[in-house]
């Protein structure tokens, strides 16, 4: 007699759903979170290395949180093989110390607003990248309709007074799109190592491990941290507690739920950045443009996530085992 596998909590469906808003709503609110905090810790646009090492500083605690909430479930977090930790090591460096080096450095050239927008390429890179990398993720035409629909959302910010003014700063706008495509690649290989660490230990470590990094290299290349209140304490910690709940819920999701799943709400991210800004930063979003925008990238969301009856009824009737279970 067959015995039906249970359905893991974060592979329901609404719950999944519901812990991706979540995590990108989190992700949203970091945009003004961190201008405020340049701001609070007297941190000068140019001074790219104090950004640096205020980057390694959060992401270094939000990493001993994890690796403590681990150790509090009595998840063994030392227990991990050379290769493991080789490709946590890979993994925190690529992840966290060369996309958030990339991201801290774009978002003082640009607004929140641009930046929050600009950051939901990521969702296209992971759909396009998923396509390639696993037999069971391939682009469709509503995943290509949604991905376009966001794409072009997240390009028309950067149009001014017209459709011949298109202004698009290289060490602004360009470094967060690059460090959205890294994000993204570095986000398919931890859902391989999720296969066999544990996911909060996985985010606990790689996140320990390119924070370290950042200190590092921030204050070698002359960077700074000085704390002027306890307002910019508290924007510290925010960081740091959003970082290490955010992370952990999207391995733990990525895990149980194919990527062009759960990638698509990284669209989330640009309207909670932008209405959040707006409210915390006075950054003007008034703009017709940004109403399209952000109409165009909650749109891609719907598509991406939509699926035809048919796709449905073929993968109820063929697959034996739950959806949950086939992930690459």
């Amino acid at each position: 007699m067959d015995t039906a596998l249970p359905t893991p909590v974060f592979a329901r469906r609404n719950v999944a759903y519901a812990c991706a808003t979540l995590c990108c709503l989190l992700w949203g609110s970091s945009y003004p979170a961190i201008k405020s905090g340049y701001e609070l810790f007297q941190i000068a646009t140019d001074d790219i290395p104090s950004k640096v090492v205020f980057a390694g500083y959060r992401f270094l605690f939000a990493g001993a949180l994890l690796l403590l909430f681990a150790l509090a479930q009595r998840k063994p977090i030392g227990r991990l093989t050379p290769t493991q930790f080789g490709q946590l090591t890979i993994l925190g460096l690529t992840q966290t110390t060369i996309q958030y080096t990339f991201f801290y450095i774009g978002l003082a050239y640009t607004t929140g607003v641009n930046g929050s927008i600009m950051n939901a390429t990521g969702t296209f890179f992971s759909v396009l990248l998923a396509h390639f990398i696993y037999h069971n993720d391939k682009l469709s035409y509503n995943k290509t309709l949604g991905c376009v629909l966001g794409f072009t959302g997240v390009m028309l910010v950067n149009f001014h007074g017209g459709l011949s003014d298109f202004q698009f700063v290289w060490q602004g706008e360009g470094f967060v799109v690059l460090a959205a495509f890294i994000l993204s690649a570095a986000t398919l290989y931890g859902k391989r190592i999720s296969q066999t660490v544990d996911p909060t230990v996985m985010t606990g470590w790689q996140l320990a491990i390119g924070g370290a990094a950042l200190v590092a290299g921030g204050y070698a290349t002359g960077g700074a941290l000085e704390v002027h209140s306890m307002k910019a304490v508290a924007v510290l910690g925010y960081l740091t507690l959003l970082s290490s709940v955010a992370f952990a819920l999207w391995s733990a999701l990525l895990k149980v739920n194919r990527v062009s799943m759960i990638a698509p709400f990284n669209f989330v991210i640009p309207v909670a950045g932008t209405v959040l800004s707006a409210i915390f930063l006075g950054e003007d979003i008034l703009d017709i443009k940004y109403a399209i925008a952000l109409v165009l990238v909650c749109s891609g969301i719907w598509w991406v996530n939509k699926r035809r009856a048919s796709e449905q009824k073929c993968r109820g009737a063929a697959s034996p085992y739950p959806p949950w279970a086939i992930n690459d």
